[in-house]
């Protein structure tokens, strides 16, 4: 009589094979390492990227694998996530601003796609925006010039404003040539600025109690992983000040800020996934020009204006991209 092989037996090995081909498919799918300086749930960035990955075929657990981490504005963090993120071995990692430069201080080797790092030659990571050299590629958010726009839309929208401050990180090596580009604008629109730059983020509320020492009645704030990883914070700030601010990005406004002008962050993101394409498919990151701007916002907060007892005018409501009621 032959013997019966044992159903639980069976099933055993059947479910034991299975779950160690799903495991050597899993090891073979290419692999992004996203590393957000903010939190990981962001939609407007980590949705966008995810976004751009599915127009171009890539859908996530089938044919690509995103590993995440998040710095939860906690700058010092960044450091060993990207260490951690390193040990995966991805095919590519996707980071911005202190991302990308601390990425690039561990490896030489595994492609970066830098997002929104500000004067990404200044800082090394690349020796040119049209031949990138190395293993750092990406889209660079640098525009000197924006910082003069948004000082020009602040007094388009309140004439009276003489005396600006301009919120800046110290440790972001663009500072010098974006408020070179400032100081030239103000000049024009007959305007003072009041450079307040800072370190760690401890050093934001003495910078407010500055501006109100040297009354201020404007302010601009520079794009950089400071002011973007604490932007609830300067938001609360300027608000508990009654101060009219114009921000660099939308997410600023987003999170109750007045006005920004500058970059469109989602498209960005988006666009970073024809970066991670190209590189999976075999480009070199050191061939892959890096992109600049193309695609600018103006957003307005009508609520956040409301809340400090400003009025924006209709001439500058019409030139809005999109208005917050």
């Amino acid at each position: 009589m032959t013997k019966s092989f044992p159903i639980w037996l069976l099933t055993t090995f059947l479910l034991t094979t299975v779950s160690n081909v799903e495991a050597q498919n899993l090891k073979k799918l290419p692999k992004i390492g996203y590393l957000s300086l903010a939190s990981a749930a962001s939609p407007q960035r980590l949705g966008a990227l995810r976004k751009g990955l599915r127009e171009l075929g890539y859908i996530e657990g089938q044919n690509i694998i995103i590993e995440i981490r998040a710095a939860e504005a906690k700058l010092d963090r960044v450091p060993n996530l990207i260490a951690e993120l390193i040990s995966l071995k991805p095919d590519v990692i996707v980071t911005a601003g202190g991302g990308a430069q601390a990425a690039a201080q561990f490896t030489k080797t595994i492609p970066i796609v830098a997002l929104g790092t500000s004067d990404i030659v200044a800082r090394g990571l690349v020796a040119s925006l049209a031949s990138p050299g190395g293993n750092v590629t990406g889209l660079s958010a640098f525009s000197p010039e924006l910082t003069g726009k948004r000082l020009e839309l602040l007094k388009e929208t309140f004439p009276k404003i003489s005396r600006v401050a301009y919120l800046f990180d110290f440790g972001d090596p663009s500072h010098t040539s974006t408020l070179k580009e400032l100081q030239s604008a103000a000049e024009v629109l007959g305007a003072t600025i009041q450079p307040r730059g800072v370190r760690h983020p401890d050093e934001f509320g003495q910078a407010f109690l500055d501006m109100g020492r040297e009354r201020s009645d404007g302010l601009l704030t520079a794009a950089g992983g400071l002011n973007n990883a604490h932007r609830k914070r300067i938001v609360d700030l300027v608000t508990k000040a009654r101060i009219p601010a114009v921000y660099p990005l939308e997410e600023f406004v987003d999170g109750g800020g007045m006005m920004s002008y500058g970059i469109s962050v989602p498209e960005m993101y988006r666009r970073a996934a024809v970066y991670v394409d190209k590189i999976l498919k075999g480009a070199k990151p050191g061939d892959l020009p890096v992109e600049q701007p193309t695609k600018f916002e103006f957003i307005i907060n009508l609520k956040a204006a409301k809340q400090i007892g400003l009025t924006i005018p209709p001439n500058v409501l019409a030139r809005a991209d999109r208005v917050i009621r």
